[in-house]
């Protein structure tokens, strides 16, 4: 969905992945008729990049939370 509004209303894309700023620039790019054409791209691209953030985000998660204990910590033994 979000791709589809990237193509439509670039603009709009940005605000949608927390980058507000980014959005009022690409809104006036977006004005002029050949700025269409960058806008759509940029927005694209930085849809792109939010994605790869977020499953790295994701990933880093789930790392912290399967990391061996700390130093001086004992690690956990198993009985038997």
């Amino acid at each position: 969905m979000r791709l589809l509004l990237a193509f439509v209303l670039p603009w709009l894309t940005f605000f949608t992945v927390g980058r507000p700023i980014a959005g009022i620039v690409c809104l006036a790019l977006q004005l002029t008729l050949i700025g269409w054409i960058p806008a759509t791209v940029w927005a694209v691209h930085a849809l792109g990049q939010h994605l790869t953030d977020v499953k790295i985000a994701a990933l880093r998660r789930e790392l912290l939370g399967k990391a061996a204990p700390p130093a001086g910590e004992p690690a956990a033994s198993h009985p038997g």
